[in-house]
């Protein structure tokens, strides 16, 4: 499945830093600016006396330091400002004006008004009182003194209102209400069409109908019929939802209204809702049109559950806005609703009913023809050798999804790159293969002769015992001991089986199969290591599911206790105590015995296990052709029409004859 949908520009705030950072700075001119308001030296009403009161007392007691005639613009009275000498200030005085000197300078201790400033400044030469003249302005008096506060409330309010409504505005708080849907119309079409989407094709047999009915609705309707008002797209991340609902409105070339679930999610009671009402008012007024909500889980969750808060009122009502509003058109308007999901087991059964999402498409995992389809799409984009083979390509990716085929073709095209390649070839297609799955490859861990030899072993057994269990359908492709990923030391890489229903001989030759490694290393070392820690995982998850889901224990019975996601079974287990230790005991004893089994296995089969670890020593990976090579033809079991073995071909004759 292609998938030529284009990555999300990033935000401008993202592409010139955080402008979070500049907020500190913001608030810190804010600081500077009300501190120098309120802190700044000026006239303070306390400090003015009369002009007699400076010529009688002041200037006879030779208190006065110097003065300031400050000589304001258009002004005809004077502001005399007057400094004393330290000895004739108070100590109260002294204290304020250090205090006020440390945002001002030097503090004036008096000032009075005057008219003349000539008979000032002769008094001021006859007692030898330095003197000077300065040219002022304050600009914190008269309207500004008002204004400059609700400036700065006006500041402060914008600066929340720009976090609150997401950095794009003040104004954008009047708008909180109004949908986030991306429209595709005539002007920004959606180029997408069934012809991108590779695979899928019972999901676009459904789907066509839609198609049809936005193009010619009046062959369904002379009929009596009507299309599905709702169409719900399920399945595994990575399958290809939303591509498949953009090619159904590039093919229907109609209006495309594109959004994610959490997209009506906020802070405010009631924008949830709010939003809902615009988009479809949106959509009636460019019917006909398909509204598509991703992730519809979001907002679709069954209501009332897990309740313990008021915080889930908010997502609640948005579900109920949104089903009213799908109760509310008739699909003869030509609004078509899709969503996607891949957890449809959470949503609310009111979402699902007829009249609402009546439809739900399977968008599952590919299988090999599909996968094959898939290649196609995404080769053509590469620069390929002769040798690539996207049927080869298939066999080898059982279980991987769309995305996981782009992201093959990416890694291949990258890894032939970093290897000044011309073209694309085969050996990097299984490299990306193996990077994939294992993870990358850790060239610059360095293991220990003694680790690698237990790696070895423990690859071997792995190897081993899925080649000779008659009930493992698996091929195995390849053994390595190669580290990669966080922590694997090696791993034996197997192709399953496109196959939908396991039975319980089959299950227990794959726990065996798993326990080969850890079987291995006790036969040989006499001891086990660490390395076994994912596997005794997924034995132990295999042997639970046996007895609790799919009651395969005579013991248990034929019960299943499944978790449903919080529908059933949240508060605790739904049997007793004394069940719970059946149930335990039953897993123990189903794993030892798959232990046993596999040591029994390797120990007869030891020459052919140290073959194999030696070979992988040596090589590091080894292949299927040369598994053959030492262990002989992988053994062949031939039943009959009823499922009976005939005869098993246990291929040991070439084996040892090599």
């Amino acid at each position: 499945m292609s998938d030529n949908t284009k990555n999300t520009p990033p935000r401008k705030d993202r592409q010139q830093g955080n402008p979070n950072n500049l907020y500190w700075i913001y608030a810190f001119i804010l600081l500077i600016i009300l501190s120098f308001f309120f802190f700044m030296p000026g006239k303070n009403h306390e400090k003015e006396i009369t002009e007699s009161k400076f010529y009688e007392e002041l200037v006879p007691q030779n208190a006065i330091k110097r003065v300031t005639i400050v000589n304001e613009k258009d002004v005809e009275v004077k502001i005399v400002e007057v400094y004393l000498n330290p000895s004739a200030i108070k100590p109260d005085q002294q204290k304020k004006s250090e205090q006020r000197s440390l945002w001002g300078g030097e503090e004036f201790s008096y000032y009075f008004k005057t008219i003349s400033s000539d008979e000032l400044v002769k008094v001021l030469k006859q007692n030898k009182i330095p003197y000077a003249v300065a040219e002022r302005v304050d600009y914190f008096s008269g309207p500004l003194q008002l204004l400059l506060p609700i400036a700065i409330l006006v500041a402060i309010y914008i600066f929340f209102m720009r976090r609150i409504s997401g950095g794009m505005g003040g104004s954008q708080i009047f708008n909180i209400g109004k949908s986030k849907a991306s429209l595709f119309d005539k002007e920004n079409k959606v180029k997408i069409t069934f012809s991108d989407v590779a695979g899928l094709e019972e999901a676009k047999e459904e789907v066509v109908e839609v198609v049809e009915f936005l193009k010619n609705p009046q062959k369904f309707t002379r009929l009596g019929g009507h299309i599905p008002k709702g169409v719900l797209l399920v399945g595994p991340p990575g399958t290809g939802k939303t591509l498949l609902a953009k090619a159904v409105a590039g093919e229907a070339q109609v209006p495309f209204f594109s959004l994610s679930g959490s997209d009506f999610v906020e802070m405010f009671v009631g924008v949830g809702a709010a939003r809902v009402r615009d988009l479809f008012k949106q959509a009636k007024e460019k019917a006909p049109c398909i509204i598509f909500i991703d992730e519809i889980d979001a907002i679709g969750r069954s209501r009332g559950r897990g309740n313990f808060t008021g915080a889930n009122d908010e997502r609640e009502n948005t579900l109920n806005q949104l089903l009213v509003e799908m109760d509310g058109f008739n699909t003869d308007s030509g609004v078509i609703m899709m969503a996607a999901t891949n957890r449809p087991d959470i949503l609310d059964k009111a979402l699902l009913r007829p009249g609402r999402f009546d439809r739900m498409i399977a968008v599952d995992r590919p299988d090999m023809k599909e996968r094959e389809q898939i290649f196609k799409v995404h080769l053509q984009r590469l620069v390929k050798a002769p040798d690539v083979d996207a049927q080869k390509l298939a066999i080898q990716t059982v279980g991987f999804v769309g995305a996981d085929i782009m992201n093959v073709c990416n890694e291949a095209a990258l890894i032939a790159a970093r290897k000044n390649k011309s073209a694309v070839d085969m050996d990097d297609f299984h490299d990306a293969i193996d990077r994939v799955i294992g993870g990358l490859e850790k060239k610059s861990r360095i293991i220990l002769p003694e680790e690698k030899k237990v790696v070895a072993y423990h690859e071997a057994g792995h190897a081993l015992c899925g080649w000779f269990l008659p009930n493992l359908t698996d091929s195995l492709v390849k053994v390595s001991i190669i580290p990669r990923g966080v922590a694997a030391l090696g791993f034996a890489q197997y192709l399953p089986e496109e196959r939908y229903l396991e039975n319980e001989d089959q299950i227990i030759d794959k726990m065996i199969m798993a326990l080969g490694g850890r079987a291995a290393e006790e036969i040989v070392f006499g001891k086990v290591s660490t390395g076994a820690q994912s596997d005794l995982e997924k034995v132990t998850r295999m042997a639970y599911n046996m007895i609790t889901i799919y009651g395969m224990s005579p013991k248990v019975g034929n019960v299943s206790f499944v978790d449903r996601q919080g529908e059933e079974f949240v508060m605790g287990k739904p049997y007793s105590e004394d069940l719970a230790k059946v149930i335990d005991e039953e897993a123990r004893l189903r794993i030892e015995k798959a232990y046993l089994s596999a040591k029994k296995l390797l120990t007869e089969k030891r020459v052919l296990l140290d073959r194999v670890a030696t070979a992988l020593l040596q090589k590091e990976v080894i292949f299927q052709n040369d598994l053959e090579e030492l262990l002989g033809l992988r053994p062949r079991i031939e039943t009959d029409a009823n499922q009976k073995i005939i005869s098993v071909n246990d291929g040991l004759s070439s084996a040892v004859n090599t």
